[in-house]
């Protein structure tokens, strides 16, 4: 059993989007190694819609979320967290020159994916990410530092993409949009990736793995689980 107290409080910033938040927080559970509701990581989330959209202000098209941002940081802080966990990749852009000033450790979504497509030996990846996410290259820089190639959808891909995702933003995921985002993992992967990147956390509640012919990666998962050793202050797993 885990000893009352020995766990790093976690704050979760999350509202972007609200389903996403909730998935993040099902698998950070699912990552426990726990008997008992005692041996679970403490946390709390600070769960705000209506941060700014991060892509359109990575874009040039809308405000800036620093603010909004700044100020969910602020109230983890003072809730007592000590480790930070962001279930959006797009927010990455924002959030590193934030989480210091506030006394938290980020674990980040980019970094710790980038470390397990490298543990896996993948050489070539491709991403299924916000437009935001692609055009600040949040990935590629992590990616290229373990020797792996980032790929992208065309344009007309990265629409329907894009599409797909403000779909389960609003609640209003149907099939089109899975079969729409498998044409574009499987579009990847004949390209030479090797694994797909669900690169938004939007993307994983409705792509169907199984229709795409190499593994799909979830940074949602990978985040969770790190999130949790750092918390207990655990041994990273060890091949």
């Amino acid at each position: 059993m885990i000893p009352l107290g020995r766990a790093r409080m976690v704050g979760v910033l999350g509202g972007m989007g609200p389903a996403a938040t909730v998935d993040f927080y099902g698998k950070l559970v699912e990552e426990t190694a726990a008997s008992s509701d005692q041996e679970h990581v403490p946390v709390v989330i600070w769960g705000d819609p209506r941060v700014p959209d991060r892509s359109m202000s990575l874009l040039g098209r809308g405000e800036d979320p620093t603010p909004h941002l700044r100020r969910g940081i602020g109230e983890l802080r003072r809730a007592g967290c000590e480790v930070l966990a962001v279930p959006c990749n797009t927010a990455h852009a924002f959030v590193p020159r934030l989480d210091q000033d506030a006394g938290l450790e980020l674990v980040s979504i980019v970094e710790v994916t980038a470390a397990a497509l490298a543990a896996d030996g993948v050489r070539a990846a491709g991403l299924l990410a916000t437009t935001g996410t692609l055009r600040a290259d949040l990935y590629g820089p992590a990616l290229r530092r373990h020797g792996i190639t980032p790929f992208e959808p065309d344009e007309p891909g990265q629409h329907e993409v894009m599409t797909a995702i403000a779909a389960v933003k609003g609640g209003r995921t149907g099939r089109e949009h899975g079969e729409a985002l498998a044409a574009q993992a499987r579009s990847l992967a004949a390209r030479g990736a090797g694994r797909v990147v669900a690169a938004c956390t939007e993307v994983v509640l409705a792509l169907d793995p199984a229709q795409v012919p190499v593994p799909v990666v979830d940074p949602a998962r990978l985040l969770a689980d790190e999130v949790v050793r750092v918390a207990l202050n655990a041994e990273p797993a060890r091949a």
